[in-house]
C-alpha cells in the first residue's frame, strides 16, 4: 500500500510541475532568402582565390599569416574552449561516481548510546563511495549539450570569418606594395628623363643657346620627380612593415620581403550579380545561425528548468567506530534509490531566467538579420565599386595617352622654338600625376575585387555541421571546411 502511495504522489507532483511551465514566445522573425533578392547566378570562388593574382610571394605570406598571426590564434583558442564546453556539458549525462574517507576523535554522549560506547571517547572511521545519475527525464542537459555545440560552431566560423579578413588585409597589402613599386618605378622613369633634360638645358646655356629660365624648368620638373619617389619609398617601407605584422613576425623579416611580382594591369574575374547562396558562404552569417540554434537549446534548457528532475543515487561504504571494527562485515552500509527534485517557490528566478533566455533568443536573431542585409548592402556596393572601378580606369588611361602625346609635341614645339616653356612646365607636371593616378586606379581595381571576393564570402565552401564536435580541432580547419547553417 506504501508504494501505490508513493507512486500517485510522485505521479502528482510531477503532472503539478509540468502545468506550471511558462508559455511565452520570442517575438523577432527570422529573415527569409526569398525576400532578399537573392538568386542571381554567379560562378563558384576558389577558396584560395588570393592565388588569382599569380605571386608565389603573396601565396607564401598568406600560408605564414595563418601560422602566426596572434589575432587569428586567439580565435582558435576560442574555440578549443567552445569544444572543451560541449564536454563539460556532455559529462552532465553520464554517471557521476566520488568518494570520500573520514577520520574523526569523537565522544558519544550516553543519551545517544548506552555504555560502553555512551560516555566514552571513541574514533569514528567513514569510507563512502556515492553514486550518482540524472536521468534528464525532460532533456534539459541535453539540450544544454546541444546549446554547448551550437556556440563552438559560431566559435568555429567565427575562426573562419578571421581566417577571412585575414587573407584580405594580407592582400590587399601586398596589392598597395605592389602599388608603391610601380610608383616607384615611375618616379624613376621620370627622374631619368629630368635628369637629361636638365643636362641638355645646362648644354643649351653654356653653348649662349637657352635661358637661366630653362633651367630653372628642369630643375623644378626634376624635383617634383624625387620628391614623388621619396613618398613611394615611405609607402613602400610602411607596407613593408605592415605584412610583417600581419604574417606575425618582426623587423627581422622587412628584408625578406621581396619586389611583388603581381600585376597591376592584369585583374582577375570576378561575379557579375549576388549569388542565391550567398547567406551560405560568408562565415560570419554562418556563425550568426549557429548563435540563434545556441539561443533556441537554451531557451529549451531553461523551459525544462520548471520540470522534475529524477536522478538515480546509490552510497555504499563502511562506517565503524574504532579501527578494530572497521574492517568487520557489520561496519557495510549502503542505500540507493530514485529522487525527484521539483522547483516549488523561488521568487520567480527561473521564469526570470527563462524570459531572458527567450530575449537572447529574439536578439540573436535581430543580430542575424541585420547582419544579413548589411552583407547583401556590402555585396552590392562591391560590385558597383568593380563596376564604376573598371570605367574609371579606362577614362584614366585614355587621359595617360592623351598627356605623354600632349608633352612629346611640347617638347617638340620648344625645340623648334613654336611652343611655350611654360607649356611644357604644366604638361609635365599634369603627366606625372596622371601616370600617379593610373597606378592608384589599377590598384583600386584589384582591391574592389578583393572586397567583392569577400563580400560573397571568399570562396568560403561549408560543409555539414557535427554537433557533437567532442573531436573538432579548430587549429587544423581550412577556410573552406566550415559548418554549413541550419535550416
Amino acid at each position: 500500500m506504501s508504494r501505490r502511495y508513493a507512486s500517485c504522489a510522485m505521479t502528482t507532483l510531477l503532472l503539478t510541475s509540468c502545468a506550471s511551465a511558462p508559455k511565452e514566445l520570442p517575438q523577432v522573425v527570422q529573415v527569409g532568402d526569398q525576400s532578399l533578392g537573392l538568386g542571381a547566378g554567379a560562378p563558384a570562388i576558389d577558396a584560395a582565390w588570393w592565388k588569382a593574382y599569380g605571386d608565389p610571394q603573396l601565396d607564401e605570406l598568406i600560408e605564414m599569416g595563418m601560422a602566426g598571426n596572434p589575432f587569428l590564434a586567439g580565435a582558435q583558442a576560442r574555440v578549443r574552449r567552445a569544444q572543451a564546453q560541449i564536454e563539460a556539458e556532455h559529462a552532465g549525462l553520464l554517471p557521476h561516481l566520488s568518494g570520500s574517507a573520514q577520520l574523526r576523535h569523537a565522544r558519544i554522549g550516553d543519551k545517544f548510546l548506552p555504555p560502553p560506547l555512551g560516555g566514552a571517547d571513541a574514533n569514528l572511521e567513514i569510507a563512502v563511495a556515492n553514486l550518482g545519475w540524472d536521468l534528464d527525464l525532460f532533456g534539459r542537459q541535453q539540450a544544454m549539450v546541444r546549446q554547448a555545440g551550437a556556440s563552438a560552431d559560431a566559435a568555429a566560423l567565427d575562426a573562419a570569418a578571421a581566417r577571412l579578413a585575414l587573407c584580405v588585409s594580407i592582400t590587399q597589402t601586398y596589392i598597395h606594395l605592389a602599388q608603391a613599386e610601380q610608383l616607384i618605378r615611375v618616379a624613376n622613369g621620370f627622374v631619368q628623363t629630368r635628369q637629361k633634360a636638365l643636362g641638355f638645358a645646362q648644354s643649351r646655356v653654356r653653348n649662349q643657346l637657352g635661358s637661366q629660365f630653362d633651367i630653372k624648368q628642369a630643375e623644378t620638373l626634376l624635383a617634383q620627380a624625387q620628391q614623388a619617389r621619396t613618398q613611394a619609398e615611405r609607402q613602400r617601407d610602411t607596407l613593408i612593415h605592415a605584412l610583417a605584422a600581419l604574417v606575425g613576425r618582426g623587423a627581422e623579416f622587412y628584408s625578406e620581403i621581396a619586389t611583388p611580382t603581381l600585376r597591376l594591369d592584369q585583374a582577375p574575374s570576378v561575379p557579375d550579380g549576388l549569388p542565391a547562396d550567398l547567406l551560405g558562404r560568408r562565415p560570419d552569417l554562418l556563425a550568426g545561425q549557429a548563435r540563434i540554434d545556441a539561443a533556441v537549446h537554451g531557451r529549451k534548457a531553461a523551459r525544462a528548468a520548471f520540470l522534475p528532475n529524477l536522478s538515480i543515487s546509490a552510497l555504499a561504504g563502511l562506517t565503524a567506530g574504532g579501527l578494530s571494527n572497521f574492517f568487520s562485515g557489520g561496519a557495510f552500509t549502503y542505500s540507493v534509490g530514485p529522487a525527484v527534485s521539483l522547483p516549488i517557490f523561488e521568487g520567480g528566478k527561473r521564469r526570470a531566467q527563462f524570459e531572458g533566455a527567450t530575449a537572447d533568443l529574439d536578439a540573436a536573431v535581430a543580430d542575424y538579420d541585420g547582419a544579413v542585409l548589411e552583407a547583401i548592402r556590402e555585396a552590392s556596393d562591391a560590385i558597383t565599386n568593380v563596376r564604376s572601378s573598371d570605367q574609371d580606369l579606362a577614362e584614366q588611361t585614355r587621359v595617360v595617352q592623351g598627356l605623354r602625346d600632349t608633352v612629346r609635341l611640347d617638347q617638340v614645339r620648344v625645340r623648334t622654338s613654336l611652343g611655350s616653356q611654360l607649356d611644357a612646365i604644366d604638361s609635365g607636371f599634369r603627366l606625372l600625376q596622371a601616370e600617379q593616378q593610373l597606378v592608384d586606379m589599377q590598384t583600386d581595381r584589384l582591391n574592389r575585387r578583393v572586397q567583392l571576393v569577400a563580400a560573397l564570402g571568399g570562396g568560403f565552401a561549408s560543409s555539414t555541421p557535427s554537433r557533437s564536435g567532442l573531436n573538432a580541432s579548430a587549429g587544423t580547419t581550412p577556410v573552406a571546411a566550415q559548418p554549413e547553417r541550419a535550416r
